[in-house]
């Protein structure tokens, strides 16, 4: 399979490595690649069960031949051996309350306007809900989405977990783990494009996104959701926050980013 044209040397490097190992260890199901804009930029919104996420979201990507820029901690930037992978294939920091917390913003809207594919992690966080479901998102998604009015695909992951567990150090990577990957239509945000981005707008623009996230996760597992989405806000979290505030754009909790 040729690389993505927009991958650098960086980032083919990186596959070169990453995408024979995930393909070792894994079984990938994928599906509803024909819903990825291939004339523009856009968001890919993923649920996040596992530090292992942007991983198998990346792959995915790759596969259907788009090179993903995901919003990771600023903080693994300086991490030695990472941080370089991560500038060098051209990750987005996302820096937590600071003054340098709007640069993450410009950064992804430039990236998009660019014609760029970039990954996002709504909840900004591993998912706090018992049984994995996607939680209360964070309205970075939301602010990306109304500011450069490009598509919000959907995307649902299952699977990762088995490799490695949520919170998980060792991965499990025998017997091959599945994992299917699914991705829907663009979330439906037109009606909100000309509206103020107050935190009403924002809310239900990231609402509209979870909902859609959630829905195909369902089909997936074949279960149902629970009615009530799980709140960070209203329960006490069981490990500590990771990402940036409830406006910023939201990043994975590894920002390992690879395909």
């Amino acid at each position: 399979m040729p690389s993505p044209s927009r991958s650098n040397r960086a980032y083919r490097n990186v596959a070169r490595i990453i995408r024979p190992f995930l393909r070792a260890t894994t079984r990938q199901h994928w599906s509803g690649g024909e819903h990825l804009p291939s004339d523009r930029g856009f968001l890919a919104a993923s649920n996040h069960m596992t530090e292992v996420d942007p991983l198998t979201l990346a792959h995915y990507l790759w596969d259907h031949g788009h090179v993903p820029r995901i919003l990771a901690k600023a903080s693994l930037f300086r991490v030695p051996v990472l941080g370089p992978v991560l500038r060098a294939t051209e990750q987005i920091p996302v820096h937590r309350e600071s003054a340098a917390a709007g640069e993450s913003l410009r950064s992804a809207v430039s990236a998009i306007e660019a014609g760029e594919c970039v990954a996002v992690f709504p909840e900004g966080t591993l998912t706090r809900d018992p049984d994995l479901w996607p939680m209360v998102g964070r309205t970075g998604v939301a602010r990306l989405a109304l500011t450069t009015r490009a598509p919000v695909v959907p995307i649902a992951q299952w699977g990762p977990q088995d490799l490695l567990a949520r919170y998980g150090k060792v991965l499990k990577p025998f017997p091959r783990k599945r994992v299917t990957v699914v991705a829907g239509p663009p979330v439906d945000l037109d009606d909100l494009y000309d509206r103020p981005q107050d935190s009403a707008t924002l809310r239900e623009a990231t609402e509209r996104v979870m909902a859609a996230i959630t829905t195909l996760l369902e089909d997936v597992r074949g279960e149902q959701a629970p009615a009530q989405r799980f709140d960070m806000r209203r329960r006490p979290p069981q490990a500590p926050r990771d990402a940036a505030g409830p406006d910023a754009p939201a990043a994975g909790t590894d920002g390992q980013v690879a395909p």
